[in-house]
């Protein structure tokens, strides 16, 4: 009896806060005024790429970076590779100045993104002058495997970004650069390759528009998260962590990007989120190296939950920005608890089912079905209005068609999350925390450990 009412409350409570955010980030993805354009000769520009066992992307990663940004310096962090990664970046560095290559060896290395780039942070420390302006300072985080914007050093320099000497961080919008690839799987049939072409376009869809639109509303809010490619931040921002946590990046964080972000507005610094630049990374195509990233994702936004008490004290945070990373925190919670309701309603109909037989409990179900089918519209049609949204920004040269059943599609794709959440909290509770790197789709190895422990 104690059970009905929740169960009746509990879904209708969190689709209302699913709908008031969602309404949220569409109005301020599609209302949002374009980023100005600042002078990106005002500050000294830092590239940190962490790699291991990259020798597949990253000579082309630095060799771009440093044609479309020749001011900046780039960072390579080798974390003890058991590839070529460090000996093709000692290629490059020989005869360019601005590459610099961190070498980290076990058992010091391996011990996480977090450790790598603090270690890149005291290589840098240790390359500037005592007098330099740290303030003019700006690190960039980008993957192995990621593409910048040319023009990304001047929009984020610009009035909304570190032309603010308030901001500390920025973040800009991801995409998928191979979201148009016919044949992700080239060793594998049609299904297959239908099937990864559609997860790659879905992962696309995510970031470019529903997440661009999220971090918009978060602008607001004042709790824009900062994510692990395309992530600057004032050195100077980074140095206050650093005192007050003994580091920047924590170790053993499975989102060291995101908690970066969270001490950097418990300490006063804002971050801003520019969606009219860009940084590009491979979707994966595999469905299990997907489900193991988003089951990495979710077990660290449960590690997240501990820094609740500091953000709800805190004078940093607004009423509306608490309310937002709260509700950021507890979605793979919210996913559990969906997933043990759902496990208590069907035991009840079961039941039911067993006391008045099987067709008076289909009878019941189907009195509820203009309810039922009210909640399915009102579910799934936000995410198929993503679809026109994404045509329109990403996608100009297919149908409407086609953007609305990419829609319909993102829906389904959503559901990754339960499975994700349930997978997380398991390796949560066994105190299974480390995690080797997610394979990029082109190396040649088909064999060995994917993104597990290490």
């Amino acid at each position: 009896m104690f059970s009905s009412p929740v169960l009746l409350v509990f879904p209708f409570f969190l689709l209302a806060c699913f709908l008031l955010y969602w309404a949220g980030a569409r109005h301020a993805y599609l209302r949002r005024p374009e980023a100005e354009t600042g002078n990106a000769d005002a500050f000294d520009w830092h590239f940190f790429v962490p790699c291991r066992d990259e020798e597949a992307v990253v000579g082309t990663t630095v060799e771009r970076l440093r044609a479309d940004h020749p001011r900046a310096h780039v960072w390579v962090i080798d974390d003890d590779s058991d590839d070529r990664t460090g000996a093709i970046v000692a290629e490059i560095a020989e005869t360019d100045r601005r590459v610099h290559l961190v070498r980290r060896v076990r058992p010091d290395a391996r011990q996480g993104k977090g450790a790598a780039l603090n270690a890149a942070y005291d290589e840098l420390n240790q390359f500037l002058s005592k007098d330099t302006d740290r303030e003019r300072v700006v690190v960039c985080v980008i993957d192995a495997d990621g593409q910048l914007d040319p023009q990304a050093l001047e929009r984020v320099s610009g009035p909304t970004g570190f032309g603010d000497p308030e901001t500390g961080g920025v973040q800009v919008s991801v995409r998928m650069r191979n979201a148009g690839d016919p044949r992700p799987l080239p060793d594998r049939g049609r299904v297959r390759n239908a099937f990864a072409r559609l997860l790659v376009r879905m992962q696309d869809m995510e970031f470019s528009v529903s997440n661009a639109g999220m971090q918009l509303l978060r602008g607001r809010t004042g709790s824009v998260g900062l994510g692990g490619n395309g992530q600057f931040t004032r050195l100077a921002a980074l140095d206050r962590i650093a005192a007050a946590e003994r580091r920047p990046w924590q170790r053993g964080a499975l989102l060291e990007d995101y908690e970066l972000g969270l001490h950097m507005i418990l300490g006063g610094d804002r971050i801003s989120h520019i969606a009219d630049t860009w940084v590009s990374q491979e979707g994966l195509p595999h469905a299990r190296r997907f489900l193991t990233q988003r089951t990495r994702w979710a077990q660290g936004n449960l590690q997240c939950v501990r820094y609740a008490p500091r953000i709800v004290s805190s004078r940093h945070y607004g009423g509306k920005g608490i309310l937002e990373t709260l509700y950021t925190f507890l979605q793979p919670v919210a996913h559990l608890v969906t997933l043990a309701l759902c496990a208590v309603m069907f035991a009840l109909l079961g039941l039911t089912a067993a006391e008045d037989g099987f067709g008076a409990a289909f009878g019941g179900m189907l009195a509820l079905w203009p309810l039922v089918l009210g909640l399915a519209v009102v579910s799934v049609l936000p995410f198929v209005l993503w679809g026109p949204v994404y045509r329109r920004d990403r996608a100009s040269d297919h149908s409407l068609l086609a953007a609305l059943l990419w829609g319909l599609a993102l829906w389904l794709y959503a559901y990754h999350l339960f499975p994700a959440s349930a997978r997380g909290f398991v390796r949560m509770l066994r105190g299974r925390n480390g995690w080797a790197k997610t394979r990029r789709n082109a190396e040649a190895v088909t064999s060995g450990p994917i993104a597990i422990e290490s």
